[in-house]
């Protein structure tokens, strides 16, 4: 409302428009304005979130639809997603460009991506496939368990080793977070 209300202001001052001419007055220029500001607001929040825009539909069209609010849902799941498993190095990127981190020059400083430990390796991708992994071999050697009861301690095996892994990814969560590595916030 407030860029429209401002591109109204401006259009007068050019002299495009008259003393009280609105731009809802012009249907076609009125549709084409509510597109353009909603593909704007896709495209800065993609760059932003990785996800277009939340409520497009509105924008668009004046009303939420089905379709917008089950779009709206995936997008929201989309950017918990990229939040928290794979935004860490663009803050660590935006941490550089604002000044909030300054690379040092000094040789003898190890950047804190190569101090080594279990951060440089812990992914929720590899967490997800390791249980995903040991959750398909309980269920193929459980499968077999009639045939042959060495497939029971098999099952039994891979059922412990898949539990311990999801404990493991749930003790230590934040590991498996992609969160920002240069910049340590004060508070």
């Amino acid at each position: 409302m407030i860029g429209r209300r401002m591109l109204e202001i401006q259009l007068r001052r050019i002299g495009a428009f008259a003393a009280e001419e609105k731009i809802s007055s012009h249907p076609n220029f009125d549709d084409s304005f509510k597109i353009l500001w909603a593909n704007h607001g896709d495209d800065i929040s993609i760059q932003y979130s990785g996800t277009p825009a939340l409520k497009g539909d509105f924008v668009r069209c004046g009303q939420r639809t089905a379709q917008g609010i089950l779009k709206d849902g995936w997008n929201a799941l989309a950017r918990y997603y990229f939040n928290n498993f794979s935004d860490g190095v663009k803050q660590d990127a935006i941490d550089l460009l604002h000044g909030h981190y300054i690379m040092s020059v000094s040789r003898d400083m190890t950047p804190p991506s190569q101090t080594g430990g279990l951060e440089n390796i812990a992914s929720f991708p590899l967490a997800l496939s390791l249980v995903l992994t040991g959750f398909f071999f309980t269920l193929m050697s459980l499968r077999q368990v009639r045939y042959d009861l060495r497939h029971l301690i098999f099952s039994t095996i891979w059922a412990g080793l898949t539990v311990a892994i999801a404990a493991f990814v749930r003790a230590n969560g934040r590991i498996f977070c992609n969160r920002p590595r240069l910049h340590k916030p004060g508070h």
